[in-house]
């Protein structure tokens, strides 16, 4: 048995989104079978959102390997001595909207998300021009993109609540949000 409960984390970050004014959608566990590699993701977004256009998806990922050096440090520990902070797992944050006829300034936008996030929640903004046919004009996407450390030791510890970054996540919605009626509008 492990002495980590990411699984319990899992269900305590979705309780604390919840919290903080998210509503979850849908929730996947993923296992490799050979590696043993495991991602678990969940689909959410600000309460006032329910019927789009903004997708927002949190995904934790554990490599074994991090795990198995987590509980090695655990297990050498002296009874009552907290772990150090050696270890952590990686949390993405994505934000997706639909084709954009009248996408944004990529580098004013990305400027703007990043003074939201700030050095907590480093953002990175793409987007992505499709063709459905080589006759027809191309439909951007924009994706947004956060990636956090959560720490090993706080997670076993029941300590990590990640409050700011949940904060930080909500108001880059709302952001999204209020700009998405003129970024779908296609009018000319």
């Amino acid at each position: 048995m492990s002495v980590l409960d990411v699984a319990g984390f899992i269900a305590d970050l979705k309780n604390h989104a919840a919290d903080h004014g998210f509503h979850l959608h849908d929730e996947r566990h993923f296992v490799e079978t050979y590696s043993m590699r495991q991602a678990f993701e969940v689909d959410l977004h600000p309460e006032e959102a329910c019927g789009g256009p903004l997708e927002f998806h949190l995904a934790l990922e554990v490599d074994p390997r991090t795990v198995m050096a987590f509980e090695d440090q655990v297990l050498a520990l002296a009874e009552g001595e907290d772990p150090e902070e050696l270890h952590q797992l990686p949390l993405t944050f994505t934000w997706s909207l639909p084709p954009l006829p009248r996408c944004p300034d990529l580098l004013l936008l990305a400027t703007e998300i990043a003074g939201i996030g700030g050095p907590d929640l480093p953002v990175e903004v793409s987007a992505l021009d499709s063709f459905a046919s080589v006759t027809d004009p191309s439909e951007r996407t924009l994706t947004v993109v956060a990636r956090v450390g959560v720490s090993v030791s706080q997670i076993y510890l029941g300590e990590e609540m990640l409050c700011d970054t949940l904060e930080r996540c909500l108001d880059v919605s709302r952001f999204l949000l209020d700009g998405a009626p003129a970024w779908l509008d296609d009018r000319g």
